[in-house]
């Protein structure tokens, strides 16, 4: 069974960075995506950024780029979220997931397995 398992939120001030951790484990995720996502209260949640584990190929939500990177590393089986120059507007729980398509999804529904979310606050 498929388990993800997000660390690393907290409350920072404007400009902060942050490094969210997702340690997945249940199966070998070579052939998958791997991505995380963001809801604010109120809000759908949106896309931010994704990774195939087998080649590190990114994507990135326009709102983020620049200043947010994606990374896994595949001896631990932990995806990583590092978020530099952060503002109030990136307040969300920030969730890992991960699906079996072979190439870079940005939708929700297209993801098959969900951690439980970590929530990041930044004050202005």
């Amino acid at each position: 069974q498929v388990q993800l398992v997000e660390s690393g939120g907290g409350l920072v001030q404007a400009g902060a960075s942050l490094r969210l951790s997702c340690a997945a484990s249940g199966r070998t995720f070579s052939r998958y995506t791997m991505g995380w996502f963001r809801q604010a209260p109120g809000k759908e949640r949106e896309f931010v950024a994704a990774i195939r584990w087998i080649n590190s190929d990114t994507n990135y939500a326009d709102s983020v780029k620049g200043r947010f990177t994606i990374s896994r590393d595949i001896t631990k089986n932990t995806l990583s979220l590092q978020m530099n120059s952060l503002k109030p507007e990136d307040t969300a729980v920030y969730f890992c997931a991960a699906t079996s398509r072979t190439y870079i999804s940005t939708r929700t529904n297209e993801y098959d397995y969900w951690g439980q979310g970590t929530q990041v606050t930044v004050s202005s």
